[in-house]
């Protein structure tokens, strides 16, 4: 079982010619409400994808609609909290050429005790998988706690801040970076390559798995001695938001059912590739018939 210590977010999304300037007022062609968070994107992601999660969260009793959408999508809930405070959400703006730019407010998600934490992770057993993102507080807490009760943790450290390197990363199994999240936690320059990004990752983490995604540019594996690079496919991006998201969350549930990296890997950017071809953040994650169909007509045309 996958537990995903997560946030919940309600995104506002807005359509806009270019991200808006200080000082500026811009207005917006297209608006939107709905469902969106790292940790619940990854939840989402691994169920459309048919793997077994739970998720560990906290919302607004006045968004309870959330723990529903959740339940229908194959979302384990019962440890979704409501909460008197407000729900976290995001300001999202989309540009016209699919980039966008995200102001976050935490809200509920960063309501955790320790008490709470201690609690979700003694309902587990040895041999689970812990994920993280860096939405949620307490992960001082969680990682050594879930490590010493016999979990292993997979961490995405995103939205990357100076905290994540006072970490014990060293205790997780697997790391997921985009390239600026890499570059800052490894104090290189952004525009560092894929192979030194990796070797300082060596260097600095030891034996602790990686997946580095380039969006365009692909994604790399690696581990102790071996190394592997999968290309992204080629499409029209309209909307990137999400597809990180989706691309952790199909691979974690192609690991769970026991693929080799590699196939995780293909998986994984199949899955993204379909994401950024579709407007909103959860509603852009693809269902598994959609990914299935895409790599058969890949296999078909090689």
């Amino acid at each position: 079982m996958i537990f995903n210590f997560g946030s919940i977010n309600i995104d506002h999304t807005y359509r806009v010619p270019y991200f808006v300037r200080p000082g500026e007022t811009l207005e917006s062609n297209q608006y939107s409400v709905g469902l969106g968070g790292k940790g619940v994107n990854q939840s989402l992601a691994i169920a459309c994808a048919k793997g077994a999660v739970s998720h560990w969260g906290r919302v607004s009793s006045v968004d309870a609609w959330v723990v529903h959408e959740l339940e229908c999508a194959g979302v384990g809930v019962k440890d979704v909290e409501l909460t008197t405070e407000p729900s976290g959400h995001a300001i999202i703006q989309i540009d016209a050429l699919g980039e966008n730019a995200i102001l976050l407010f935490s809200g509920a998600n960063h309501g955790f005790t320790q008490e709470r934490i201690t609690a979700l992770i003694a309902q587990t057993t040895p041999g689970d998988t812990i994920l993280i993102q860096n939405e949620c507080n307490g992960l001082d807490q969680l990682i050594p706690l879930a490590v010493s009760h016999g979990c292993k943790v997979i961490f995405n450290p995103a939205p990357m801040t100076a905290k994540v390197a006072s970490l014990p990363l060293e205790q997780c199994e697997l790391l997921f970076f985009n390239r600026t999240e890499a570059a800052a936690l490894l104090q290189m320059p952004v525009e560092s390559s894929a192979a030194d990004l990796l070797k300082r990752c060596k260097e600095t983490l030891g034996d602790v798995e990686v997946v580095l995604t380039l969006g365009s540019a692909g994604a790399w594996y690696q581990r102790s001695n071996e190394t592997l690079f999968q290309p992204a496919l080629k499409v029209k991006a309209v909307d990137t938001t999400a597809a990180g998201d989706t691309f952790v969350g199909y691979f974690l549930a192609a690991r769970q059912a026991g693929l080799t990296p590699s196939q995780c890997l293909q998986r994984a950017a199949t899955a993204a590739a379909l994401a950024v071809q579709k407007f909103g953040a959860a509603s852009s994650i693809p269902m598994v018939a959609e990914v299935d169909r895409l790599m058969s007509c890949q296999q078909e045309e090689l």
